[in-house]
């Protein structure tokens, strides 16, 4: 099987696949503003055994995240980049998302009070400080003005760090790592993820050993076989290896399918990738006696039922928008796809105008299907004004 993917066969079908995730993210966190809708839309409980739409997003975004780690590895090396320069690349895009996943993080238990500024506020700075560090700028704009913001971004995460507090009463908090978020999370499965990909030449039977070892550390925490603190302190941020085992099978499917691509076998691309989808099901739902399926507790279970429902997805989406020639079907959420950080950021801006303003809609439009409307056309207008942004200049690339 081929090592890497061609950089110039790329197709629509993994950026659309992304775009749907980003989509689905933005709606389901805007669920909290509805009452009176489905349970099965909502996360579970940790301590339930199921899983409901909200809890299939996450692991389809690094399943998704580990789908482009061969094409940016193998563009990157097209480009004359060694292994030493790939791997510091690796760790800057994974330090900016650790880095973005903390300060949102820290939004969410902040002490409006002893830090001097509201949720709302706190969210803005941060959203807007990452988009001066990480704008991909146009070619046009002047070097100083670039240097400056980037400057300016710095000075106020770290002004933020330094007033910020959390906690209530006697138990007020500096800044720190309550959790890692789901940007911190992503960063730290794909900086490992991207490092197994990079030392192993993106061979997929090695790749499939460190999915398989990575499976082995998810079922061997959840058996209680690694209860060694240490041990814990290093898996935990890796959803006891569960993340990047997500991350890793994006990347074996990714493989499996640029081998038949470029050998036009599409129809036996598309059973062999399907066999795989039922497979991971299957050993999903086998396993689930023993743990249950939770997103909660990364449980082997959800890790691999979200693997296969993903893997069928990208079957469905390959063949419509690919095979049929249907790409421009999911133009309208292209944005999603390919400005898909900013997309993820612009909700915060819009909860803290609503926030300082008070504004809020009528209990009829926040109720049932009508609320369910709503919240999907919010989505949709984020969408919309993440494409309008990029034209505009506004495009964030780690």
């Amino acid at each position: 099987m081929s090592t890497a993917p061609a950089t110039s066969l790329r197709i629509s079908s993994i950026d659309i696949l992304r775009a749907l995730t980003m989509t689905l993210m933005i709606f389901v966190n805007d669920l909290w503003s509805l009452k009176d809708i489905p349970g099965w839309l909502e996360h579970t409980a940790a301590a339930e055994d199921g899983m409901g739409l909200a809890d299939v997003v996450f692991p389809a975004f690094l399943f998704i995240v580990g789908m482009s780690v061969p094409l940016a590895i193998n563009n990157r090396r097209s480009k004359g980049d060694d292994n030493g320069k790939i791997f510091l690349h690796i760790l800057e895009r994974g330090a900016a998302l650790l880095v973005m996943g903390l300060f949102l993080v820290n939004g969410e238990y902040l002490n409006a009070a002893a830090t001097g500024i509201n949720r709302g506020v706190w969210n803005v700075l941060s959203c807007l400080s990452f988009i001066a560090l990480w704008n991909a700028w146009p070619k046009t704009t002047n070097p100083w003005v670039k240097r400056i913001l980037k400057t300016l971004a710095v000075g106020v995460l770290l002004l933020l760090a330094f007033i910020c507090r959390s906690g209530e009463g006697e138990n007020i908090q500096r800044f720190g790592v309550h959790w890692w978020g789901i940007l911190g999370l992503i960063g730290w499965a794909y900086m490992v993820g991207a490092i197994v990909v990079m030392l192993a030449g993106n061979k997929t039977p090695v790749i499939a050993i460190a999915w398989a070892l990575f499976l082995g550390i998810c079922i061997a925490s959840h058996a209680g076989l690694l209860k060694n603190e240490i041990v814990g302190a290093v898996i935990g941020p890796l959803g006891v290896g569960g993340h990047v085992a997500l991350v890793l099978g994006g990347t074996i499917i990714t493989n499996i399918f640029f081998h038949y691509h470029k050998l036009q076998q599409h129809a036996k691309m598309m059973g062999i990738l399907l066999l795989i989808a039922a497979a991971l099901l299957a050993l999903g739902f086998v396993l689930r006696p023993y743990w249950g399926i939770s997103k909660i507790r990364v449980t082997p279970s959800w890790i691999l039922i979200c693997s296969g429902i993903t893997v069928a997805t990208f079957v469905l989406v390959n063949w419509i928008a690919d095979q049929q020639g249907k790409a421009s079907w999911f133009d309208f959420i292209k944005p999603a796809g390919t400005n898909t950080l900013l997309c993820y950021l612009i909700p915060y801006f819009v909860y803290a105008i609503a926030m300082a303003t008070g504004w809020s809609l009528p209990d009829l439009i926040l109720t049932g299907a009508v609320g369910l409307i709503k919240s999907l056309a919010f989505a949709l207008l984020i969408i919309g004004l993440g494409g309008l942004l990029g034209k505009l200049g506004v495009k964030l690339k780690l």
